[in-house]
């Protein structure tokens, strides 16, 4: 719980322009996916269609995202992340790991291994009892 709060390791975020939680992780899962509608996106992360319609509309707004008609034809437009969208979260992202190689300066590379290996399966099985799983490459 505390990584995640953490917020201050992010050294990007101290300069501002920083991606809210939110629109990183829906960011994130549109990059791993590909265009996404609002049904989708309720579906991979168990929210509400206005949920997901307040922080897509400020993820338009902040030209993140794209609305674009279904590439598969279907009814419902989809979400496809922008060049800036790309950008922001390859930022953001940069910056999250510059935060953690200072915590885990000191740390051997055995110890990050063991860390990355539990954190791994932790998630996963979170996954696994939430029914909602994370696509990876």
């Amino acid at each position: 719980m505390l990584l995640g709060r953490h917020l201050h390791l992010n050294v990007s975020r101290r300069g501002g322009g920083h991606l809210d939680r939110s629109a990183y992780t829906l960011l994130s899962r549109i990059r791993m996916e590909g265009p996404m509608s609002i049904g989708r996106l309720s579906e991979a992360f168990g929210l509400d269609a206005s949920t997901l319609n307040r922080q897509t509309a400020a993820m338009l707004r902040a030209g993140l995202v794209e609305r674009i008609p279904d590439p598969e034809g279907g009814v419902a437009r989809k979400f496809r992340i922008t060049d800036a969208g790309e950008r922001s979260l390859d930022a953001e992202r940069t910056g999250n790991i510059s935060g953690l190689e200072r915590v885990m300066a000191g740390w051997s590379p055995e110890e990050v291994a063991v860390f990355a290996a539990c954190l791994r399966r932790f998630n996963k099985d979170i996954e696994d009892l939430d029914g909602r799983h994370w696509p990876r490459p």
